[in-house]
């Protein structure tokens, strides 16, 4: 009796532990159903760049992938892995590595939506001899990553000799994977110059707004070596940068963009302006974000019109107009609306806001019930005066007072740039 009293308990706690383990594992099926429904519902089906692909013939459901996941992108759902939060996903590749049964790959693109990726061979260099890419631009966003590919480029740079009155590299960029490199190249005793044509390092991360959380992962880097980071704030993870610039004395020449690249024999002449550097080779480490998209309209050219959001509060108390519809338009209007005293407009020529994330839809929604924001669709600039802004909003003309224009219509690509010097330039559609 003793004994059959003994297997009833081990039977009960066991379908206590199954009934629990189920309970949850509907839940977070529940949970990740809801997170792909909103994402479906906003039209934010199409990842940005590198993202996984999961062939349900073989994925078992482990839920390994779904927890390796530094950004909540991928879920199960109905016993599959699934990208459920495709516009969070940062390429990290951690979900591939922690497949039990190599079910996911790694891809640029989708079926409907095709990438412009350039053509980068395993040491890094283009189809253009001499020209190498790391980074951002060849399709990896992720910091970590991009500087582990800046210092790898550098090694495939430094097998090349250089004549002597050139230098063995022009570094472009003075982002994670530019700095990464130049250290590189200090480490090897290279002849190099570093360009960055904004005025302060950190490439991507120098645009993001203040305070924007950025993630990154442990990083080895040459001269300084391994750095432990997790979570940072956007202005910790560029001090950062900054510490390690002025600790190794790593030379950075800002404010210098590259006007022409010319092939010469044996090398290179980049242009900067009047000035023209001499080199072996030329390391790309330039972001994808390209040169802001602007409106064409009179009075563009004035100082008050800025392409991106640093610090909301150098707006307090003005008259801002942010023009865009994408998140990071509403994640700017929204900001600059919490600041006491400031008056915000929103305009936007599409009829609604599709491709956005549903919290920034539900922060704007907040922000125009509260009075701080108002919303102006089908709206666009049509001319921008000193103190005020001319819209055509559905035929009818309407003139705002006007401090500030946040133009955040998006950037162009260096396409062309790339595709004039000769790198081959490959649209990929779900594809590595």
């Amino acid at each position: 009796m003793t004994d059959f009293r003994l297997w009833m308990i081990y039977i009960a706690l066991l379908a206590a532990v199954l009934w629990i383990y189920v309970h949850r594992q509907r839940q977070r099926e529940a949970d990740s159903l809801s997170t792909l429904r909103q994402a479906e519902e906003s039209g934010l089906t199409e990842p940005l760049s590198l993202h996984p692909v999961v062939d349900p013939n073989i994925c078992m459901g482990s839920g390994a992938c779904t927890r390796a996941c530094p950004e909540s992108a991928l879920g199960i759902v109905r016993g599959k892995a699934n990208l459920i939060n495709p516009t969070v996903c940062i390429g990290h590749g951690a979900c591939a590595a922690a497949c039990p049964v190599e079910a996911i790959k790694l891809v640029f693109g989708t079926e409907r939506r095709g990438v412009d990726i350039p053509y980068v061979k395993p040491t890094f260099e283009t189809n253009v001899s001499g020209i190498y890419i790391a980074g951002e631009l060849g399709g990896m966003g992720l910091i970590r990553k991009a500087a582990e590919q800046g210092q790898q480029a550098m090694a495939s740079i430094a097998r090349v000799h250089s004549e002597a009155n050139q230098l063995d590299v022009v570094i472009v960029g003075a982002g994670p994977a530019g700095i990464s490199a130049s250290l590189a190249a200090m480490e090897r005793k290279l002849k190099f110059v570093t360009l960055e044509q904004e005025d302060s390092l950190g490439g991507t991360v120098y645009h993001y707004p203040r305070n924007k959380i950025v993630m990154t992962q442990p990083v080895s880097l040459p001269l300084v070596g391994k750095v432990k980071m997790g979570e940072v704030s956007k202005e910790s993870l560029l001090e950062f940068w900054q510490g390690i610039v002025e600790r190794t004395r790593l030379p950075i020449t800002f404010d210098e963009r590259v006007t022409r690249i010319l092939a010469v024999d044996r090398g290179f002449v980049v242009n900067v302006g009047p000035k023209e550097y001499h080199c072996r080779s030329l390391l790309l480490a330039i972001g994808r974000r390209g040169t802001p998209r602007k409106l064409e309209v009179p009075g563009e050219e004035l100082p008050k019109v800025v392409y991106r959001l640093v610090d909301p509060e150098q707006y307090r108390a003005m008259r801002v107009l942010v023009v865009g519809g994408g998140d990071s338009a509403i994640e700017a209007a929204v900001a600059v609306a919490s600041e006491p005293g400031t008056t915000v407009t929103l305009s936007y020529r599409g009829d609604a806001f599709g491709r956005v994330k549903v919290k920034n839809r539900e922060r704007m929604s907040e922000a125009e019930q509260a009075g701080r924001l108002s919303v102006r669709l089908r709206s666009s600039v049509t001319r921008i005066d000193e103190r005020q802004v001319i819209l055509d909003q559905e035929g009818g003309v309407i003139a705002i007072e006007n401090d500030v224009i946040i133009v955040c219509a998006g950037g162009i690509l260096p396409t062309p740039m790339l595709k004039e010097i000769g790198i081959r330039v490959e649209k990929k559609f779900g594809s590595a």
